[in-house]
């Protein structure tokens, strides 16, 4: 069984499947090129997806196998809070953006699995179609505890029968109000995009289990 996440390098979306004994693959430019089997347990793709076929980069694996596909797709030229700079940016800029959303859809569309392609608040909306639900991290703290009440309302466009898991707040955070400065107080420094971008646990967890068992129960259902 497999799990696979592009633009990835925190891997925190596939932890869970990773913990679950599911393969899991994370394709992202920060990798080291190639294919390397780190000692966590992922298997990470150094891999430029603007450039190389998506269909050469999936060969390896059949379409069967693979249970759950994330994408994040960089933001930096489609982010609405960022918007306000576009014309300095430049179509060039924009059309990078929009590519790694369409790699995202076409691999979904050819695995056939569960997915999620997920950004900030975006203006794909506007290029492509509205995101299927809005969150919080502090929506789903209640999976992973104190680390993710803090805002940064997030996009998620989703197919091929992925479950939207209910939100659960922490027992602490129902009288707490949530951070709101935690992203945008961030220090500057190389790693600041990837603190800003990753993945909140709870999140991941949650979306684990209500998609985990999809795929083995319906073809339990096609055995019977």
């Amino acid at each position: 069984m497999i799990a696979m996440s592009l633009f990835d390098y925190t891997g925190t979306m596939l932890k869970p499947w990773l913990e679950a004994g599911y393969e899991c693959h994370l394709f992202d430019i920060q990798h080291p090129p190639g294919t390397t089997f780190r000692e966590d347990g992922f298997i990470t793709h150094g891999v430029d997806l603007r450039t190389e076929p998506w269909a050469q980069i999936l060969a390896f694996c059949e379409n069967d196998e693979v249970h759950f596909l994330s994408c994040f797709p960089p933001c930096t030229h489609t982010s609405i809070s960022g918007a306000r700079w576009m014309k300095g940016k430049g179509l060039r800029a924009l059309e990078e953006s929009i590519a790694f959303f369409a790699t995202s859809a076409e691999v979904a569309e050819h695995l056939g699995c569960p997915y999620i392609i997920e950004n900030p608040m975006s203006t794909v909306a506007t290029y492509w179609r509205t995101p299927d639900h809005k969150f919080h991290p502090y929506h789903y703290s209640g999976y992973s505890g104190e680390q993710d009440n803090y805002t940064k309302e997030t996009w998620l466009w989703v197919g091929n029968g992925y479950t939207q898991p209910p939100r659960q707040v922490h027992g602490d955070d129902l009288f707490a109000m949530p951070d709101t400065t935690y992203i945008h107080h961030q220090p500057p420094g190389e790693e600041r995009a990837n603190i800003r971008s990753a993945t909140p646990q709870g999140f991941a967890r949650a979306v684990f289990e209500a998609n985990h068992a999809k795929k083995v129960q319906a073809k339990e259902v096609q055995g019977m």
